[in-house]
């Protein structure tokens, strides 16, 4: 009985076949490229102080940037990131899934309420005031990539950078 693997004698096809055979064994993480979340923007819109029962609480946007370097169109799903800023985590952000076109980006905001703690605060008055303050935002997500998988991406660095705005009046 011959090999079922043994082509016998290779027709001018058979380097195309072999070819599409051993690309569809690799793993779909080194197929696809993996979509980009960057933060275009973060603004500080209010800074609460305690008052009776309400813990004092500061009011953040963030304006991010989903992009799919890939051919085909992506549904990124299931991100969870960590804000960070001068190395304080400060709050978590989930967002809804973002449907992107092939080679296409979406812009989304999300808006979050962080506490204010003895380890932000001085941070957070920097930023009413105008100064940089350095950001992070380290998190997970998941790409649905329809026939081809729904491969999960992180944890790890999603955006970093500098973060600096005009200060609040009341300072």
């Amino acid at each position: 009985m011959k090999n079922a693997c043994y082509a016998g004698r290779m027709r001018p096809y058979g380097p195309l076949a072999l070819a599409l055979l051993l690309a569809s064994c690799a793993p779909v993480t080194q197929i696809v490229q993996v979509p980009q979340i960057e933060v275009e923007g973060i603004r500080l819109i209010s800074l609460s102080l305690p008052a009776a029962g309400r813990a004092a609480e500061a009011g953040l946007t963030l304006a991010l940037k989903v992009t799919n370097p890939n051919p085909v169109p992506v549904r990124v799903a299931n991100v969870a990131a960590e804000l960070v800023i001068e190395g304080e985590k400060v709050g978590d952000i989930v967002l809804p899934n973002v449907d992107l076109p092939a080679r296409g980006q979406r812009t989304q905001q999300a808006s979050l309420q962080v506490p204010v703690t003895l380890g932000t605060v001085g941070t957070l008055i920097r930023v009413a005031r105008g100064e940089e303050v350095s950001y992070r935002l380290d998190g997970t997500f998941t790409a649905d990539l329809g026939a081809l998988g729904r491969p999960t991406f992180g944890p790890f660095t999603l955006s970093q950078g500098v973060w600096k705005q005009p200060a609040l009046r009341v300072f």
